[in-house]
């Protein structure tokens, strides 16, 4: 097989690496399955985005080095369109002969959540567009070619490595005696025709080859799990898939299945012993202890590491609750007292607000849970709680010459289900 290039400056749209490679065959119908998964990366924290799980099909699979270089992606589907009658050279309209119309338009379609039906949004365009065209041996199709890439040319005025507008060329194109294989770019919605410069008896483009860019959902704000959903596009003359009207296809529409696999981070890690917390005046005992005077308050900052890529609530949960806040009682006075407890989170994870998290208080039971979001993915960075017993329950407590041992349990949940 021989090929054909053209080299120059030409148009690199930025397509997103989703590609799709298996399909069903039906007589009706084409179905292709789109996968992709975001998981988050600690060595990019900032790229949140999916990345595609399904191998390359068609141009891009023949040809990976021309769409890496261009920055496309490429898949192909069995739907074949053969001419209906003869194509007349010089005919007059674009849909006389070979012609190709795709959805180069954002379409905009629904995802939803495999458990929740939470609904996202995704955004689809048609970027590139191809086949290989099969006929008769060209040579006895023209008049004044020595060899086949020249008599090709001549039976439609220029090669089909150069596109005609409004598509691009895209990279090579590939040729036998009776097959031209070739891609274009579409940046924009229109018809790419060739006009036939000699009799064409018949005429048949063998596959369906497409790129396509998608704009997908923020993933930092999708829940875990599996989001499906389905585009259908109409092939034939008139639909979205428009190769005019000589050349009919063998299914009448494409069904583009996606299924996107979210797979969220969100872990805690609390230093040895930090189970444990003892609460102290500042600078410690020593005042009460040697002085007598009794401190401010009593307090403990709790640090911990945290890693989180989705939306997250924390809950406070007391062994005994007091008004607002958990309490400690000593058990043989049965005195007790609140403990105060707040929350500061490292940078980018925000209130729903979209503020930071400094010393927020929170306070017991799951309706009172407060929810927090990442900016982006954060990887073991630090935080910090708060626990806190003010004056009027440290004058209370701090007796002369009574001894007294406070104590009581305080649970923080940390939850991805919200």
């Amino acid at each position: 097989m021989a090929h054909s290039r053209r080299y120059g400056k030409f148009l690199a749209l930025s397509i997103v690496s989703f590609l799709i490679g298996c399909f069903q065959h039906s007589a009706e119908a084409e179905e292709v399955l789109i996968t992709a998964t975001f998981k988050p990366d600690p060595s990019k924290p900032h790229q949140n985005r999916f990345e595609n799980t399904t191998p390359p099909s068609g141009y891009c699979a023949t040809y990976p080095g021309e769409c890496s270089d261009n920055q496309m992606f490429s898949l192909q589907v069995p739907i074949a369109f053969n001419s209906s009658t003869a194509i007349p050279a010089n005919h007059t309209s674009p849909r006389s002969g070979a012609m190709l119309k795709v959805p180069a338009q954002w379409r905009e379609l629904t995802i939803y959540h495999e458990s929740t039906r939470e609904p996202q949004t995704v955004k689809v365009r048609i970027v590139g567009i191809g086949s290989k065209y099969v006929t008769q041996d060209v040579m006895q199709l023209v008049v004044g070619a020595d060899d086949y890439r020249i008599a090709h040319n001549l039976l439609w005025g220029t090669s089909w490595v150069n596109a005609p507008a409004p598509c691009f060329y895209s990279g090579v194109g590939a040729f036998t005696n009776t097959t031209y294989k070739f891609f274009w770019k579409t940046p924009s919605q229109g018809e790419c025709a060739k006009q036939a410069k000699f009799d064409v008896p018949w005429l048949r483009f063998d596959n369906l080859d497409f790129a396509y860019e998608l704009e997908t959902p923020n993933p930092l704000g999708m829940k875990t799990g599996q989001y499906v959903g389905a585009l259908t596009y109409t092939v034939g003359p008139g639909g979205d898939f428009d190769m005019g009207d000589v050349m009919l296809p063998s299914s009448s529409a494409l069904t583009l299945n996606f299924s996107l696999d979210v797979q969220h981070t969100l872990k805690v890690d609390i230093p040895p012993g930090g189970n444990k917390v003892e609460l102290v005046p500042e600078g410690g005992w020593q005042n009460w202890l040697q002085n007598g005077r009794k401190p401010v308050r009593l307090f403990r900052d709790q640090t911990f590491n945290i890693s989180a890529s989705s939306r997250f609530k924390m809950e406070l949960s007391c062994f005994i609750t007091g008004t607002n806040n958990c309490m400690i009682v000593d058990l043989v006075s049965g005195r007790t007292a609140e403990v105060q407890i707040s929350i500061s989170l490292p940078n980018g994870l925000t209130d729903l607000a979209g503020e930071p998290v400094k010393r927020k208080r929170f306070y017991p039971g799951p309706s009172r849970a407060e929810q927090f979001q990442p900016a982006f993915y954060v990887d073991r960075a630090p935080g910090v709680l708060h626990f806190e017993i003010d004056s009027f329950y440290v004058n209370s407590m701090l007796q002369s010459g009574r001894a007294a041992t406070y104590s009581g349990t305080v649970t923080v949940i940390w939850d991805s289900e919200v």
